[in-house]
C-alpha cells in the first residue's frame, strides 16, 4: 500500500511539474489593434503553436501603448507599425534587434456622397486638404497608435493643423473608431485590413488609395536582455524567427478575408 501510494504521489508530483513547465510555455506579445481585429492572429497563432509548443498572448493596443509595454517590461514581443518609432526603441536600448514582417497600405474611408470630393483627390495630401476646407466629419484615432501617428504625418505634409468641431479625436481603436465614423458619416483613415474585415459599415466607402506615403509596414523587435532580464527571450526569439522565416511568411501571406490578402510579407 505504502508502496502504490509512494508512486501516486511521485506520479502527481511529475505530472504537477510538467503542467507547470507547460503552463509557462507562451509569451506575451504587445501588438496593433489591426491585426488582431483583422483576425491575423487567429489564423497564424495556432500554426505557430503546432511548430513550436509555445502560446502567444497577444495584448492589442495602439503601437504607442505597445511601445510603452514593453518599455515597462510588460512584454516578451513586440510586432508594431511605427518604422520610425521602432528604429528609436533600438537606438534607446530597449530592443536589440528589429525586423520587417509584412506590409499593407491604409486607406482613406467616407461616406458615399463624398462631401469633401475626396474621389478627386491626386494625392493623400489633396485627399486631407480636400477633407480640412470642408470641415467635414473626420473621426481620428487619438491613441497614439501606429495609424494615428501615420495620419498626423498625413495632416502635416497637407499643411494642415486639424481641429475644430469638424475633427473628432476618439482616443479608441481601429474598430471602434470605424464604428463612430459609420455612425456620425464621417471620414476616417484605416489600415486596409481592419476596413476589409469591418461589418458595420453602413454608408461608408472607400474613397482613397494608391499613393505611396500610406505604405504601412510592420515590425518585430528582440527586446533587451540587459533592460529586462526576467523576460522569456528564448521563446520571444522562437516567435520573432519563426515571424521571419519561410513557415512564418507562409502563414501571413496564406491569410485572407472574402478572398482578399490582406498581409503582404516582405522579411529580409
Amino acid at each position: 500500500m505504502r508502496k502504490t501510494l509512494t508512486l501516486v504521489l511521485a506520479g502527481l508530483t511529475t505530472l504537477g511539474l510538467a503542467a507547470g513547465a507547460y503552463a509557462d510555455d507562451y509569451i506575451t506579445l504587445a501588438s496593433t489593434t489591426s491585426t488582431e481585429n483583422s483576425g491575423l492572429f487567429n489564423a497564424i497563432l495556432p500554426q505557430f503553436k503546432a511548430a513550436t509548443d509555445i502560446q502567444v498572448r497577444v495584448v492589442a493596443v495602439g503601437t504607442g501603448q505597445a511601445f510603452e509595454i514593453a518599455r515597462r517590461g510588460d512584454a516578451d514581443s513586440l510586432l508594431v507599425h511605427d518604422t520610425a518609432g521602432e528604429l528609436r526603441f533600438v537606438e534607446n536600448g530597449y530592443a536589440t534587434e528589429r525586423a520587417d514582417v509584412m506590409y499593407n497600405d491604409f486607406v482613406v474611408i467616407g461616406p458615399g456622397n463624398d462631401p469633401a470630393n475626396v474621389r478627386q483627390a491626386q494625392t493623400a495630401a489633396e485627399a486631407f486638404m480636400s477633407i480640412a476646407e470642408a470641415q467635414a466629419p473626420f473621426t481620428s484615432r487619438g491613441d497614439d497608435s501606429g495609424t494615428n501617428r501615420a495620419e498626423l504625418r498625413l495632416w502635416e505634409n497637407a499643411g494642415v493643423e486639424p481641429n475644430g468641431d469638424w475633427y473628432r479625436e476618439l482616443g479608441s481603436g481601429m474598430g471602434p473608431t470605424l464604428n463612430t465614423a459609420a455612425a456620425m458619416d464621417a471620414y476616417v483613415m484605416s489600415d486596409r485590413a481592419t476596413w476589409v474585415a469591418f461589418k458595420n459599415r453602413q454608408n461608408l466607402t472607400l474613397l482613397f488609395e494608391g499613393d505611396d506615403v500610406l505604405f504601412n509596414q510592420y515590425g518585430s523587435l528582440l527586446l533587451s536582455k540587459e533592460k529586462h532580464p526576467h523576460l522569456k527571450h528564448d521563446l520571444a526569439e522562437k516567435w520573432h524567427k519563426w515571424l521571419i522565416s519561410e513557415q512564418g511568411q507562409k502563414a501571413i501571406a496564406d491569410f485572407q478575408v472574402g478572398g482578399q490578402q490582406l498581409f503582404f510579407p516582405n522579411a529580409k
